[in-house]
């Protein structure tokens, strides 16, 4: 099933894998306020979707995404100045996105080829998985425009993945990292040649969708939580809850049956 945007391909299988394509080839899909809009509506969809299991998130064309749309985003003048107050709205609006796309129960993997620059570098931080294809170059380019770097989670993800070291040159210099780099640092968990990517990708997902609904869902809700948890007994509680929870579940049950029967199981969400 496809459904209709017309800043983004969104393509569902029956398995449960659902296709997120930035689409703005020609400007190497920046961030436009319509883009945003989009990406709000296909997150606010998701957040209710059983049937959906794990996104794959990538950008048409030459690239992932340059961040934002900078004509598009000040109605195609650079000089224009919104009040505050809808300056303030507007980053929200933006800074929202990575907030949803954790807090849904779909894994996100992101498939970054070419350029990944401010915006499109914080979607791809805010990813539950990286896979780079070897042209990936990513960068917090907020800072090479006056800005600060520390934008749209990146200050919260980046030095979470990579550690204090590594994200304060990143943040502080905006240089860019490519896809040897990154994958020695931690910041993307494989590299493959570009035409490869969504082979790693569909790869990937097949190996989360194989494990049942709930186990996924809880496992990603308590490592998003477990990062900032402030003790070993405090992430050790969450854990044991969510264990709980699960064992009372039916794909548990058919879990242990398919182990004692070697054979795949076959979850049904409940």
């Amino acid at each position: 099933m496809n459904e209709k945007y017309e800043t983004l391909v969104v393509t569902r299988e029956a398995d449960g894998l659902v296709w997120c394509t930035l689409n703005r080839p020609e400007v190497l899909n920046a961030m436009s306020p319509q883009l945003v809009d989009e990406l709000h509506l296909f997150l606010d969809r998701l957040h209710d979707d059983t049937d959906a299991r794990v996104v794959l998130l990538r950008g048409a064309g030459r690239g992932f995404c340059a961040g934002l749309d900078l004509k598009a985003q000040s109605g195609g003048s650079a000089t224009t100045r919104p009040s505050v107050s809808a300056s303030l709205r507007g980053q929200h609006k933006i800074a929202e996105l990575v907030i949803k796309m954790r807090r849904v129960a779909q894994p996100f993997i992101a498939l970054v080829h070419g350029a990944a620059s401010g915006g499109g570098f914080a979607l791809a931080l805010a990813s539950d998985i990286r896979i780079a294809g070897e042209s990936a170059r990513m960068n917090a380019a907020f800072i090479r425009i006056g800005l600060g770097a520390c934008d749209i989670g990146a200050s919260y993800f980046l030095p979470r993945i990579v550690g204090a070291s590594v994200a304060s040159e990143l943040l502080l210099t905006g240089g860019f990292i490519e896809a040897p780099r990154a994958l020695a640092t931690g910041l993307v968990s494989r590299v493959v040649p570009d035409a490869e990517l969504e082979k790693a990708g569909r790869e990937m997902a097949a190996n989360i969708l194989r494990n049942s609904p709930v186990g996924v869902r809880l496992t990603k809700d308590c490592l998003n939580w477990s990062i900032d948890a402030p003790t070993l007994e405090a992430a050790i509680a969450m854990e044991d809850r969510n264990q709980i929870l699960a064992s009372q579940s039916g794909d548990f049950r058919e879990g242990v049956r398919a182990f004692l029967e070697k054979r795949p199981p076959k979850y049904s969400g409940d």
